[in-house]
């Protein structure tokens, strides 16, 4: 007999994007820029960075597992009771936080196929059942979400903006979706790239509705830059995260991390500054690809999606630019294998990749 559960010898791990060091030692190059993992391309504010080194000498001592000051920041900004909101070690953190506390045998979980691939392998790791509904339009279609429920239905997963696409579902799906949904199914509202959709007047903040069964999700990763440092929050009500609590790893996020999330918060200088370079980016994109006859996905986060005619022309797209020293996403993980996902970047190597991208077309 194995020790090893089915579900588990079944499961595919998570792959991430390659790194810049393993392209330099594949290929013997000397420049390479990544544009795979929708990082921040400046950095990291330099307030935020202050701050982790000033919390450097507590570093011996396991951080405030409350994540007071972090979850007070929060509160005020978002005007929230800090009773409702939980930090991680990520967003992923508390997404499997989550997914462990609420699922059991039989439950069922409903996402669409092209959506982020780490909730696929949480789900999977906990042999629960998982129903993937297609994407129309490259988007969450709720309506298709919908008609997927059954009596087994205890979460959906909503990625708004979704990656790898890009694309949203607007105030008015949301709310007819919402006021339909059957009870006893809690909602995971995925809202990592919130500050770039934020101001789009389309757009369902679903913390503005309060629900009782609505888990929303958001990231320090990609708008403040501090993906290395793996820090995330959540909202929802305080049953539901008192409840998440008793699951999450002890300890987390840790005393760096928890005071470059209230100093990044603090910096909306360097927030907005980076938010305006991400839009020009996105327009420099455009224009490349309306010019080299490219089909896209206009998006409202930090990269673009760019569909090609097969998985064969991706991979070999994906392959000459790696050999030019550039690194971008091609999406079969997700589902859509025929496209590709290129992060924003700085303008200079924005204009690398347009350079690498002509020449291999």
């Amino acid at each position: 007999m194995s020790l090893i559960p089915q579900h588990i010898l079944d499961l595919q791990p998570y792959v991430p994007g390659r790194t810049i060091d393993e392209i330099k030692r594949a290929y013997g190059i000397n420049r390479v820029i990544k544009l795979a993992s929708n990082e921040n391309p400046l950095g990291v504010s330099p307030q935020a960075v202050q701050a982790m080194i000033a919390s450097m000498h507590e570093i011996n001592r396991y951080p405030d597992i409350s994540s007071f000051l972090l979850r007070e920041k929060l509160s005020e900004m978002f005007n929230v009771n800090s009773d409702a909101i939980i930090t991680g070690h990520g967003s992923e953190a508390i997404m499997q936080a989550a997914v462990r506390t609420f699922l059991t045998n039989g439950d069922e979980v409903i996402t669409c196929k092209g959506t982020f691939v780490g909730f696929y392998v949480m789900v999977n790791a906990c042999g629960i059942k998982m129903i993937l509904v297609p994407l129309k339009e490259y988007k969450f279609d709720l309506n298709i979400i919908a008609d997927a429920i059954t009596p087994k239905t205890k979460i959906i997963y909503l990625a708004n903006p979704n990656s790898p696409t890009g694309t949203f579902f607007h105030k008015d799906e949301f709310d007819d979706f919402m006021n339909n949904l059957p009870e006893g199914i809690i909602v995971i509202v995925d809202e990592a790239y919130f500050e770039f959709v934020k101001g789009n007047s389309l757009f369902p903040d679903s913390l503005d509705y309060k629900l009782d069964n609505v888990i929303t999700l958001r990231t320090f990763s990609k708008a403040y830059g501090l993906a290395g440092i793996r820090l995330g929050y959540g909202f929802g009500k305080p049953e539901l995260i008192e409840h998440i609590h008793k699951v999450r790893l002890p300890f987390e996020p840790g005393v760096p991390s928890q005071a470059a999330g209230v100093a990044a918060l603090n910096d909306k200088q360097f927030l907005d500054y980076y938010l305006e370079l991400n839009n020009k980016g996105k327009e420099f994109f455009y224009s490349l690809y309306d010019r080299l006859g490219i089909e896209y996905v206009k998006s409202e986060t930090n990269f673009v999606m760019s569909i090609f005619d097969s998985e064969d022309m991706v991979n070999k797209l994906s392959e000459k630019l790696l050999r030019k020293g550039v690194i971008v996403r091609p999406l079969r993980p997700f589902g859509l294998p025929h496209c590709i996902r290129v992060t924003v970047g700085l303008q200079e190597e924005n204009e690398f990749y347009a350079k690498a991208l002509e020449e291999v077309l």
